[in-house]
């Protein structure tokens, strides 16, 4: 299908013909909402009429549907519509046209036979939590809605955000015993039709005792388990969740839980945040890039330390040398157990902060860092450098995007320094070229997990290592392998207007 066709066609509507049968403009209804499982179809029966009521259950309230509508249509089913004391808050006639994007907007529609005209009434759900930005994926510009511990009421955020006829809900059932209710959610006409039929696989044939978290979904989906590179994104905010749907990706959400799961992603997609596009280009593209430093230098700036200590003290410039010599000379033990000590304090420290209250949290990590830190190098165990060379690191591993990212670069720490102080730099050359070779081969769902960089797209760099100006970034990425590929069609139109 040529991309003309898909944005012409993308939001045109079967035939609307207000003269239909009621059979016909119900299956209207059915037709243009495609097999999306939270449209609701209940049949109606009155006055030897029939009819059915359609409401979309994530953003319709259903106790207003049945004390408004469905008890009054039983309790009066001999009377005419028109003189049945119906208590919506709003009750109107719309045309068959108009349906869909009053569906859209969380009212109920019911079409009864006879009528050429549909009734209205508004059912619209309101949140009964408010909605907090998350503390993992804070923002300064932009929405500060974050997702909550119902299903339900996450659905509702990305129908709100996406209010398109087009969005695709399908639910499943997980855990023998704990029977937890989950949600596929993707954009046909979008989303690759095959990585969605996988997933949907993938998910079918699982066979476990119970899922308390998207976490036992990952394990279980993942293309590569012992990989310590995550396959999947978490994000607590519908505005990206709502992104990565448009973009092609696909989106589960799980009963309980107020993480979502988005895949398939890329490694560059840990590193991009909704700040990126709420500012400038520039600024944008800066940030994104120091993201990218960032975590060259958690994970290498360590084992550089130690390589150089050990193995290559001559590259050491000739005015910092005596500083550096003065520094190591008196400890008692090599680089490589320095460092050891010093990575391995810190993550006491941070594993301690996160798992007291918050309060209490703060003062760990502050006080505890600035009393251990200067009382090991007072007592002469680790040397002043060494405790900058760990600081460093552990700032830089805070400026990473992703919280799983991030616990990969700790991870991966420990073996690079392992084989600096075991080969110098050949030892890190020989990590890099492994954690490259592996990246290269990991998939998530089925893409290539290092794109654009490995199958090598020149396209798909516009929005990787740095961002390129919006009204460039008009195909969506290709290793999705979507169907509608263009994101914009004509933008700033109004160059030309005004040329």
């Amino acid at each position: 299908m040529s991309h003309s066709s898909v944005s012409n066609n993308e939001n045109v509507l079967p035939t609307a013909e207000d003269d239909a049968t009621f059979e016909d403009r119900a299956a209207f209804i059915q037709r243009a909402f495609g097999s999306t499982e939270d449209l609701m179809k209940v049949p109606l029966s009155f006055n030897n009429k029939q009819g059915v009521l359609f409401y979309l259950a994530v953003i319709s309230d259903l106790e207003k549907i049945q004390r408004s509508i469905l008890f009054p249509l039983m309790k009066y089913r001999d009377l005419e519509v028109e003189q049945i004391p119906l208590t919506a808050e709003a009750k109107s006639k719309i045309m068959l046209k108009d349906s869909i994007y009053t569906l859209i907007q969380g009212n109920s529609i019911v079409v009864l036979e006879g009528c050429e005209e549909l009734y209205s009434f508004n059912t619209v759900k309101e949140n009964t939590r408010s909605s907090v930005e998350p503390d993992s994926e804070k923002t300064v510009r932009g929405s500060h809605i974050g997702f909550v511990e119902n299903l339900s009421t996450n659905l509702g955020f990305i129908r709100r955000g996406i209010e398109s006829r087009h969005l695709r809900i399908h639910y499943e059932r997980i855990g023998q015993y704990t029977n937890n209710q989950i949600a596929i959610v993707y954009i046909d006409g979008i989303a690759s039709p095959a990585l969605v039929r996988k997933l949907k696989e993938r998910i079918s044939t699982l066979s476990i005792d119970m899922t308390f978290s998207p976490g036992y979904l990952e394990e279980l989906l993942e293309d590569v388990p012992y990989s310590p590179f995550p396959h999947l994104l978490y994000t607590e905010r519908p505005d990206r969740a709502i992104a990565q749907l448009i973009e092609g990706r696909i989106v589960i959400m799980a009963e309980g839980s107020s993480d979502v799961l988005v895949l398939p992603v890329s490694f560059f997609s840990f590193f991009q945040t909704t700040d990126d596009y709420n500012s400038r280009i520039i600024t944008g593209s800066f940030f994104r890039f120091l993201r990218l430093i960032s975590f060259i230098i958690s994970l290498l700036l360590p084992s550089l330390y130690i390589a150089v200590i050990g193995f290559h003290f001559e590259i050491i410039p000739k005015e910092i040398l005596v500083l550096v010599k003065n520094s190591v000379e008196n400890i008692p033990f090599p680089p490589l157990i320095e460092a050891m000590i010093m990575a391995f304090t810190i993550e006491l420290i941070r594993e301690a902060g996160i798992r007291l209250p918050t309060p209490i949290g703060q003062t760990i990590g502050i006080v505890g860092g600035l009393i251990i830190g200067d009382a090991i190098v007072s007592a002469g165990l680790v040397s002043n450098i060494m405790v900058i060379v760990i600081a460093l690191t552990a700032i830089s591993s805070f400026t990473i995007a992703s919280y799983e990212m991030s616990n990969t670069v700790r991870i991966l720490n420990y073996p690079i320094m392992l084989s600096a102080a075991t080969f110098g730099f050949v030892g890190i050359i020989f990590s890099l070229m492994f954690i490259v070779g592996h990246l290269c081969k990991l998939e998530s769902l089925g893409t290539p997990y290092f794109t654009p960089l490995a199958p090598f797209n020149i396209k798909g760099l516009k929005d990787a290592i740095i961002r390129f100006p919006i009204w460039l970034l008009k195909d969506r990425p290709r290793e999705l392998r979507v169907k509608n590929k263009r994101r914009l069609y004509r933008p700033r139109r109004w160059e030309n207007n005004e040329n």
